[in-house]
């Protein structure tokens, strides 16, 4: 398992492991019951602290993505497909529910708001509009 890591990023390195680690789960590149590396061995493998690693474990196994099997480490957890679908939908749900409040804060309106979202959504629709 590879992971990105940067600690000039304004994410706490446990979030980044818990973030990219959930994203390997998700797109289901760590697939049911395959074990995860040992929290000693990604902390050393990515030079970070084993509370890091272990907190980022923590989150993960809370959210149900991850099991502990005594003396025996980490293992991704069975996850349907729907499953999947709905975390990936709430964490987005979540995210641009952040994004929305800034842009109504900065005075956007729904339909600009909803006009950028189309935009990104399918490039191809502004490239039209020129």
């Amino acid at each position: 398992m590879i992971l990105h890591l940067t600690d000039v990023s304004s994410e706490p390195l446990h979030l980044q492991i818990r973030r990219q680690v959930r994203a390997l789960i998700l797109a289901g590149e760590l697939g049911e019951g395959e074990g995860l590396p040992s929290i000693r061995g990604l902390a050393k493998q990515e030079r970070v602290s084993v509370i890091t690693v272990q907190r980022a474990y923590d989150d993960l196994e809370r959210a149900s993505l991850i099991q502990a099997r005594r003396g025996k480490g980490f293992f991704v957890n069975t996850i349907s497909a729907e499953g999947k679908i709905s975390m990936a939908q709430q964490r987005l749900e979540d995210s641009l529910k952040q994004v929305l409040d800034a842009a109504r804060a900065e005075g956007l309106s729904a339909d600009q708001i909803a006009e950028v979202f189309a935009a990104l959504i399918d490039p191809s629709q502004d490239e039209e509009a020129r």
